[in-house]
């Protein structure tokens, strides 16, 4: 089913239309005599009635950002998508369709992630009717139908990733990478919405917690990975400032042997690695005595 311009004519021409038959009806009836008029008279009278009856049950509106899909006799005619006063084609069925954006807030969904935590997650779609034919005939209510694909489409993309993740291997995550999930989100819903002629305007979360019965544990393992990925990182650069120290003494002509370089090595990383401040010690002794 594809969508297409319905037949049309200005409704005001129409309506003056019918009104100049009603009118002439009555003429000819009037004029034929006024005792019995003639057969021939009724007749035309009678075709003219029947022409404006016919003229005004094919008048209908349509508003701003609506559409009438056209039906004669089970048989799809076509749609009205310019807003006006319109006379169409007579006897025919018409359902409005809206044509407006609008949202469609999902419920809160409990899902397992990647990693199997149940998570409570809800998402936003913005989504307009882009295909009256499909809305109408594809599928039963696109509205139902919007709402039904949009949550599973949040369900899957769902179980794709974890809620959150420290590990640059798998960096992308609900929590963290919002927008490229809405993005997946989009072009995913938007495949399983084509069928019902609904363009997928915007997808955004709109909740995303762990779910109630480990929330409180999620959240101490979240606060040891966050603390194992930063001291991660303070490790990382204190060895690059260590051997940033070592190659600046080779610049300079300052050579050290095997086991100063080991005791030089092991004082720099204690006093950056370390959460507390450093407490200097003076050695007067040697390193050998």
């Amino acid at each position: 089913m594809k969508e297409r311009k319905a037949w049309k004519l200005n409704g005001f021409v129409a309506l003056l239309l019918a009104v100049v038959l009603v009118v002439g009806g009555l003429f000819v009836l009037a004029s034929s005599g006024s005792d019995a008029p003639h057969p021939a008279a009724i007749l035309a009278a009678v075709v003219m009635m029947f022409a404006a009856f016919i003229i005004v049950t094919s008048l209908v509106i349509v508003h701003p950002n609506e559409a009438k899909v056209l039906t004669f006799f089970g048989r799809y005619v076509g749609t009205l998508l310019e807003s006006g006063f319109w006379m169409t084609v007579p006897f025919s069925s018409r359902k409005k369709i809206s044509l407006r954006v609008r949202n469609f807030n999902s419920q809160r969904l409990k899902v397992n992630d990647a990693e199997g935590n149940p998570i409570e997650i809800g998402a936003v779609v913005v989504f307009r009717v882009v295909d009256t034919a499909k809305a109408s005939f594809d599928v039963d209510n696109y509205e139902e139908f919007v709402e039904i694909q949009s949550e599973t489409a949040i369900r899957h993309i769902a179980t794709q990733y974890a809620y959150d993740s420290f590990s640059e291997e798998t960096a992308v995550s609900l929590r963290s990478n919002t927008d490229e999930i809405a993005e997946q989100l989009l072009r995913e819903l938007q495949a399983r919405l084509d069928v019902a002629g609904v363009q997928i305007l915007e997808t955004r979360l709109s909740h995303l917690a762990y779910a109630p019965e480990i929330a409180s544990a999620m959240l101490q393992r979240q606060q040891a990975m966050a603390i194992v990925a930063s001291r991660q990182k303070v490790v990382e650069g204190a060895v690059g400032m260590v051997e940033m120290a070592l190659r600046k003494l080779i610049e300079n002509g300052i050579e050290l042997d095997d086991e100063r370089r080991a005791a030089m090595v092991n004082n720099l990383m204690v006093a950056i690695v370390s959460d507390r401040s450093a407490t200097p010690v003076i050695n007067t002794g040697t390193l050998y005595s």
